[in-house]
């Protein structure tokens, strides 16, 4: 009982850790794993493990092939998160570099990491290529806090995200099949019973995820679930896939799972964002516990056998040949500058999915006899541990060195996608710049996404937006919500990560009242709340530029807008382009420099 709070305590404290220093969670997790597994066999007094996962294959947390299960419910779990995220609109969208990364890069690193750790550590082909497979998967829950303090271009960030959520099942799968290739081939991947029972593997997985998501959803939709119960019935669901997948042909149940998850987020279900927190939630602390499992159940001797050159030589090929290699193959002819795919070629953290996939198929293995299986484990631990340590220490130095950190970040994030947003979001975007707007109300949203903006369903009370890295360039923040206490908290919360050169916010009805304490972080005027801007854009629905003389002009135009409903000041724009938000105490503002002109939304006009 001792043993098992421990590792639940443990892993939410390394959780903790991972948050407070912006790290990736499986650094400190599976530190803590070690600490407690096989280095506390150097420092404990009768030489024995703190936590011992399996003791003599009988005794311990998890006796006999206990742990083996577990670690393949707790994978199959994560796995269908996963599968729940990737959208085939988005694989259509995220354009030619991230498919190439997910189908050639994978290709360069399948095949060039099983001929390097054949030739370096002598291993049999089909082990090598296990690894290899294994060390295809990076993962968003590693490279998200890596790169949430970096400011890059969207591009860039953009890439490494969607690279790191399609590959996560992509990876999975192809260490699937290489480890039944593997299974049912018995030494030989090339025998009539090894190619039947692959077959039989491919028909069954993705027969009964497809099968089964659709029961799902079919029953979600004619509510036979009631709501109280939908994540918990989904969860047994998954479970029940795997089990039954795996009884038909045995190794089936992890594709199934992922086939199932991505079935599922491709449909339009009503409660699909509750059912993937809820998955997130449940991952996160079956990743605390798993990794603290799995790495104290290494042993001193299995990190003895690549305590050596051979495992630096291995490392150094594919954090530095490898990897590098298979991001400008797959960059070629696109428009990323140098700078840009170097980094992305620096940044490849391996993930969770790999480490916990190697120790279960490393297990499986070894039980099985299969020669040179004893070095899957610990070589994919040494590639996760290698480049997250790697990558957390020296992304934000080598981003400054090589010229991709944005030493000013010049894009705008706007809070609500009402008509009022939108307006002023898609002048922002004619003039270059980068603009998100983020609502919770989907039907906004769409409506954004129409006319060509950017823009994202989420609940600024979540931290969903804090861990998003392709908001990494935001430097202006404007909340217009119809709401003034969510536009007040929304500038309190994200104006120190988004809000660096500017945050906003509508001045609410009693701030109106009394122009003559305006709030410093007032926008565009304190005669105009969103109702009066929103009364303005229905009855003239668009933007305007008018040429400023100098400052007595600018004030005589800002009177008539404080007297007129129907105009609404927002920006000045220089001659080169650039702009600048006016505040709610525009009559202070001053424009700088000459050549400028006043942006204003509603009704047209002008003065002598």
């Amino acid at each position: 009982m001792l043993e098992l709070a421990g590792i639940i305590i443990l892993g939410i404290i390394a959780q903790w850790v991972a948050w407070r220093f912006k790290l990736p969670a499986i650094l400190p997790l599976i530190l803590i794993g070690l600490l407690v597994g096989p280095i506390a066999t150097l420092y404990t007094e009768d030489g024995a493990k703190l936590i011992e996962p399996i003791w003599n294959g009988e005794k311990g947390l998890f006796p006999g092939d206990g742990l083996y299960y577990f670690v393949s419910l707790a994978i199959s779990i994560i796995l269908f998160e996963g599968g729940l995220t990737l959208k085939r609109s988005e694989i259509k969208n995220v354009g030619p570099v991230i498919t190439k990364l997910i189908t050639l890069g994978s290709l360069v690193t399948f095949f060039g990491a099983g001929i390097a750790a054949h030739y370096i550590f002598g291993l049999s082909w089909q082990i090598s290529f296990l690894f290899s497979a294994l060390i295809i998967v990076t993962g968003p829950t590693v490279i998200t806090p890596i790169l949430r303090n970096i400011p890059l271009k969207k591009d860039v960030s953009a890439v490494l995200k969607w690279e790191g959520i399609l590959i996560d099942p992509i990876g999975a799968l192809a260490a699937v099949l290489v480890f039944e290739f593997i299974s049912v081939g018995e030494g030989s991947a090339f025998t009539q019973t090894a190619l039947i029972e692959f077959g039989k593997i491919l028909l069954f997985g993705t027969t009964f995820g497809f099968t089964f998501a659709h029961a799902l959803a079919f029953a979600i939709k004619k509510n036979f679930i009631p709501h109280y119960l939908m994540n918990v019935v989904s969860l047994s669901v998954v479970l029940l896939v795997f089990v039954e997948s795996d009884v038909f042909a045995h190794e089936s149940g992890l594709l199934a799972v992922v086939v199932m998850g991505m079935v599922l987020g491709n449909m339009n279900l009503p409660n699909l964002k509750e059912l993937l927190y809820f998955k997130e939630s449940l991952s996160v602390l079956l990743i605390s516990i798993l990794f603290i499992l799995l790495a104290a159940n290494i042993n001193i001797s299995d990190m003895e056998l690549i305590l050596n050159w051979n495992t630096a030589i291995l490392f150094a090929v594919i954090v530095f040949v490898i990897r590098p290699l298979g991001v400008f193959l797959s960059t070629r002819g696109s428009g990323l500058k140098l700078n840009e795919k170097l980094f992305i070629g620096w940044v490849g953290p391996r993930g969770i999915v790999a480490a916990g996939i190697a120790s279960l198929f490393g297990s499986k293995l070894l039980v099985k006899g299969v020669p040179g299986a004893e070095y899957i484990t610990p070589l994919v631990f040494m590639v996760v541990l290698g480049t997250v340590l790697l990558n957390a220490t020296t992304a934000r130095a080598f981003a400054k060195m090589i010229g991709v950190f944005l030493t000013k970040s010049e894009g705008i994030l706007i809070i609500g996608a009402s008509k009022v947003s939108r307006l002023i979001g898609n002048y922002l975007k004619k003039n270059d710049r980068h603009v998100v707007l983020i609502d919770n109300n989907d039907t906004n949203v769409e409506k954004a996404k129409k006319i060509g903006l950017e823009a994202m369903s989420a609940n600024i009370f979540s931290d969903t937006l804090t861990d998003n890295i392709e908001l990494n360039d935001m430097g202006y923040l404007m909340a217009l919500t119809g709401n003034s206490d969510i536009n007040k908290f929304a500038i309190d919360k994200f104006k120190k990560q988004f809000g660096e050169n500017g945050a906003f916010r509508l001045v609410n009805t009693d701030e109106m009242k009394d122009p003559e304490n305006n709030p410093e972080e007032g926008l565009f005027s304190h005669t105009d709340d969103f109702i009066k801007l929103m009364d303005a854009v229905r009855k003239y629905p668009a933007i305007h530029e008018i040429d400023l003389r100098d400052k007595k002009h600018y004030d005589n135009l800002i009177d008539i807008t404080l007297k007129d409903n129907d105009i609404v000041p927002v920006f000045t724009k220089s001659p080169d382009g650039s702009i600048e938000i006016i505040p709610a105490n525009s009559k202070d503002f001053t424009p700088k420099g000459d050549g400028h002109k006043l942006v204003y939304l509603g009704k047209m006009f002008d003065i002598d």
